[in-house]
């Protein structure tokens, strides 16, 4: 029995030194999530689907980690298909031991120009990542209105008040690496939400040219019916691009 809680004991000054030695810089940032630092990016992507057809898209985010507690993005998306989003993440941070706790809030607003219609999301979830793996989990509320809507007319516009969102992304080397592939699975992308039946599968890489420049590749298969069982292609999206780290 002594044996064993020695054992114990040496296994728990492990786990609590390894921790110690993953705080990071003093300025917050943490080696086992990426190196979070500030920065900004420029995308291009080709896309495609059976309802718009073949379009490019123009991507702008920037990451700002304002302390070790407190992370906030924003993105903005521009398309050849006249559809355009914004989005503003904030996500509260939590260390533990071994990785760290966020809550992750979004709000973002599509506005699908070419019918004139407009699409808004709130989402509230909470997620864990690691080295070589991030999942999330949480809710999202969709609000999607006619541009003629007049504020008398409530049949302009469609409210689904509870959708469920899920993320599961597993990377293939630590997070502080200077390449990466990265495989996820999940129903909401940088831009779009989709209902939980409706899954999207996604591949990332990136490759760190130097201290401040980053190449980053990533593609994506949309499938419909999934949850029907008669899977059928919707669509189709790659993006190539550049960040630069400060």
């Amino acid at each position: 029995m002594k044996r064993l809680i020695t054992l114990l004991m040496l296994c728990l000054c492990g786990v609590w030194l390894y921790a110690g030695a993953r705080e990071g810089a003093p300025d917050g940032s943490r080696p086992g999530f990426g190196e979070r630092r500030y920065s900004i990016s420029g995308m291009a992507e080709y896309s495609y689907n059976t309802t718009w057809g073949h379009h490019a898209n123009f991507d702008v985010q920037a990451l700002m980690p304002i302390n070790r507690y407190f992370e906030m993005e924003a993105k903005m998306q521009f398309s050849t298909a006249n559809v355009h989003t914004g989005v503003v993440q904030l996500r509260p941070k939590f260390e533990l031991l071994v990785g760290e706790l966020f809550i992750e809030t979004d709000l973002r607003y599509r506005a699908v120009a070419r019918n004139r219609i407009g699409d808004i999301n709130a989402l509230i979830g909470l997620g864990y990542r690691m080295d070589y793996v991030s999942i999330t989990f949480g809710s999202f509320t969709r609000i999607i209105d006619d541009y003629n809507m007049t504020w008398h007319e409530q049949g302009n516009y469609v409210v689904e008040p509870f959708n469920l969102l899920y993320r599961v992304e597993v990377f293939c080397r630590p997070q502080n690496n200077y390449w990466n592939l990265s495989f996820m699975v999940s129903n909401s992308d940088d831009y779009q939400m989709e209902r939980m039946w409706q899954p999207l599968f996604m591949a990332g890489a990136w490759y760190d040219v130097d201290d401040h420049w980053r190449l980053n590749f990533w593609a994506q298969c949309k499938p419909t019916g999934m949850f029907h069982l008669d899977a059928t292609f919707y669509g189709a999206t790659f993006r190539t691009g550049f960040s630069y780290r400060f």
